[in-house]
């Protein structure tokens, strides 16, 4: 029992251990943090305040929403309250029985107020009217009415923005959990699937990767984050993918590649982590966006492929089963690279095929009917 529970408890911490290191996580968030950085130059984020208001949180969003208007009609409002005062229409001033106010019905701070929300919102009640006998007056109505119009046209323009942020269309892009190795069209392939939800296609859609550890050069410089390109692809290239239907991408492991010098029994010792890109422009709203995941070494399975998820129905359609999305099986598969590409019959796991039972199955009788070039 205290064995177990031991184990549980090792594996836990070391799930946070990955966690805990991992630079991008699995929804793309950049985990890295910015420390000592100079007073003077957090004056840069409110010269670029668009962006500033952008991308802060919602409930940030909503507390300035709420606080520009409040604070806007209460400042015109001491305004409106300040010119009654001067022109002598308050109550406790006690106005002549045939005295012209500036503004009628606005004896007080709080019918002040009530107007300076009539004002800027363009409500209108008709109970609080401007008279045309004092200019300041007619002069602050100009103005209250064209700060309204910026407030509003700022604010709307912040919601907007967020709402159609070209990351909340990322999330409709997902990877697989796992990566997988095993062998492809004769040769040693590191495979990811990835796939659209939504109908609409991602156009212009390039995938590339990053493999990221700690090397030391050398000169005995210790490179904390080296950065190494990964080049993925599919069938038909690497560029412009057909995101119909959700794909699976691979990288050859050749002599050029990081992985080349892995094993199966040593790949889960190494300190790295596979950082995938997809770029992008959404088909709805010609928005360009980046879709982020990574792969620590724990999360790629080595001697493995996924099962197939695109099937045709007898309608003739294609159906894709997402319950197959991550799962993957056993295949015949190199201990290593260098075993893949040098060693005959060096493979472990089955070398069994597995048939995808939602494939239809077409009979061609007539094979010599088929068109001729």
């Amino acid at each position: 029992m205290f064995s177990s529970l031991n184990t549980r408890i090792q594996e836990h911490l070391a799930e946070r251990r990955s966690h805990r290191t991992r630079l991008v996580t699995k929804d793309g968030r950049c985990n890295i943090e910015y420390g000592n950085i100079m007073y003077s130059k957090h004056f840069a984020f409110l010269a670029d305040f668009w962006t500033t208001f952008v991308e802060i949180r919602w409930r940030f969003v909503l507390f300035l929403f709420i606080a520009s208007f409040t604070l806007s009609w209460f400042i015109f409002g001491l305004m409106w309250y300040w010119i009654a005062r001067n022109n002598g229409d308050l109550t406790w001033q006690h106005p002549s029985s045939d005295h012209i106010p500036c503004i009628a019905n606005v004896v007080g701070l709080t019918t002040a107020f009530l107007y300076s929300i009539e004002t800027q919102t363009t409500i209108g009640y008709g109970g609080r009217a401007l008279t045309p006998l004092c200019p300041g007056a007619v002069a602050l109505v100009v103005i209250q009415s064209l700060v309204g119009a910026i407030i509003n046209c700022f604010m709307c323009g912040i919601i907007l923005s967020k709402i159609s942020l070209p990351k909340k269309r990322a999330k409709t892009i997902t990877f697989s959990e796992m990566a997988v190795i095993s062998p492809k069209n004769g040769f040693l392939c590191l495979s990811i699937r990835v796939a659209n939800l939504r109908k609409t296609l991602m156009i212009g859609s390039q995938i590339y990767g990053k493999l990221l550890r700690t090397t030391n050069t050398p000169d005995g410089e210790t490179i904390i984050m080296d950065q190494v390109n990964i080049e993925f692809m599919v069938d038909a290239g690497k560029d412009n993918l057909f995101f119909v239907c959700p794909l699976t991408l691979y990288h050859i492991i050749d002599k050029s590649s990081p992985f080349f010098e892995m094993a199966v029994d040593t790949l889960h010792k190494q300190e790295f982590e596979l950082v995938v890109f997809l770029d992008g422009t959404a088909e709805s709203t010609s928005s360009s966006c980046q879709v982020r995941t990574s792969f620590i070494p724990q999360e790629i399975m080595w001697g493995y492929n996924f099962l197939p998820i695109i099937s045709r129905s007898k309608e003739g359609k294609y159906r894709v089963d997402f319950s197959n999305f991550s799962k993957v099986v056993p295949v015949a598969t190199a201990h290593c690279a260098y075993c893949f590409h040098n060693i005959n019959g060096h493979h472990h796991f089955s070398k069994d095929g597995h048939d995808n039972q939602g494939f239809e199955v077409i009979e061609i009788s007539d094979p010599q009917s088929a068109a001729k070039m």
